[in-house]
């Protein structure tokens, strides 16, 4: 159930180059392009707030496929805003690729792309929605006590300090903590998610975002038919770069996890990880996007991966997101400096070279033709 890693010539593809967008507002028009050609069913659900353009920003829906199918595949962009540009060139890229949609219709697999989960953080480069939320941490039961991460409470002020760049008297700091307690543990501190401090890292809010609610609602409008529902969850920042981790996006489940492994190891080379036997690279985390799936959609059978594409190493991804949070903690910073912690988010999400590029369509799309095969099994 491998599936073709690379389109043959002449099935309708454009170059993979041309389907990634190096802004939010030239990305949406792109897909909603693409999607249009295709002759896809188009949904948007407009954002209230404007883009870094003064853009419209939209979580956009495409359906290819009858709105009754019985199988259903979701294909996902820009949960964090920043990890936009690599989902979004993918959905793009599988919009214009006829041996793909030729594959999942004849299944009978309907394929719903949710384009931009967080438009604003997509264009606003940050990976926070605009309350300063982890989507991917937001999905809690607020009516219960949430959790507490006494570790990130001890790291807040370090990680968020009064100016940029740190000094060295702080980097000394984080690094004694580092040095005492390991960089797996200052890893899973502060990207498990917190809910007390609400402009710090990974802030999983103390309600449910625009997007959270958004989202529940397209859930209750384009998945109500399906008995099967696959969900392909398109992340960055992750692991070797390039490298696309499958990582199991469902309850701590072991008949979920195993059709997971099924459909998605493929020969060996791409293990589907979890979370919950520590063999992720991610941590263990609580409020996942994907959780409203069985909330929303409890007739259907539901497994889903978060493909998790590796950029650069992941000290430097936390310090690009610490650049940011501090910037939004002082938007009088200068302008250059502005400039460089935006930049230097985008590197930590984006790779702009060919070969990368390139290494995650292949990888994504190999995950298109395995979900279809899995949800036809």
């Amino acid at each position: 159930m491998a599936g073709p890693a690379a389109p043959r010539r002449g099935c309708g593809v454009i170059a993979v180059q041309d389907a990634f967008s190096p802004t939010y507002a030239q990305a949406r028009i792109k897909f909603l392009e693409a999607a249009a050609t295709a002759g896809m069913a188009i949904r948007s659900h407009e954002h209230p707030l404007k883009g870094r353009e003064g853009e419209t920003l939209a979580m956009d829906l495409a359906l290819d496929g009858p709105a009754d199918a019985d199988k259903l595949l979701i294909v996902s962009s820009a949960c964090h805003g920043a990890e936009g540009f690599c989902g979004s060139g993918v959905q793009v890229f599988a919009a214009h690729d006829a041996e793909w949609r030729a594959k999942a219709r004849d299944a009978g697999v309907a394929v719903l792309y949710i384009h931009a989960l967080n438009p604003h953080g997509f264009s606003w480069l940050r990976r926070v929605t605009h309350e300063n939320v982890d989507l991917n941490r937001n999905f809690q039961d607020f009516s219960q006590p949430l959790p507490v991460n006494e570790a990130y409470a001890e790291l807040h002020p370090l990680l968020l300090p009064p100016e940029w760049p740190p000094t060295a008297d702080n980097e000394a700091a984080v690094q004694a903590w580092i040095a005492r307690n390991g960089m797996t543990a200052f890893q899973a501190a502060i990207t498990v998610g917190q809910h007390r401090f609400a402009d710090g890292m990974f802030f999983g809010g103390t309600a449910p975002t625009w997007n959270n609610t958004t989202l529940r609602q397209v859930l209750r409008d384009h998945a109500q038919a399906a008995r099967r529902i696959a969900w392909i969850d398109l992340h960055t920042g992750l692991g070797p770069s390039g490298l696309g981790e499958r990582i199991c996006a469902c309850r701590d489940d072991a008949q979920a996890l195993a059709r997971a492994r099924a459909w998605w190891d493929g020969n060996g080379d791409t293990p589907v990880t979890s979370i919950y036997d520590g063999s992720s690279t991610s941590a263990r985390l609580t409020g996942m996007m994907w959780a409203s799936v069985y909330a929303e959609c409890p007739q259907a059978e539901y497994t889903g991966i978060a493909m998790e594409y590796g950029t650069v190493p992941i000290p430097e991804v936390i310090g690009a997101l610490r650049g940011d949070h501090w910037l939004h903690q002082h938007p009088d910073a200068p302008a250059e400096l502005q400039a460089q912690i935006k930049q230097r988010l985008k590197d930590a999400f984006y790779t702009d070279t060919d070969v990368w590029r390139g290494q995650i369509v292949s990888q994504a799309r190999q995950s298109l033709f395995q979900a279809v095969d899995g949800l036809s099994s």
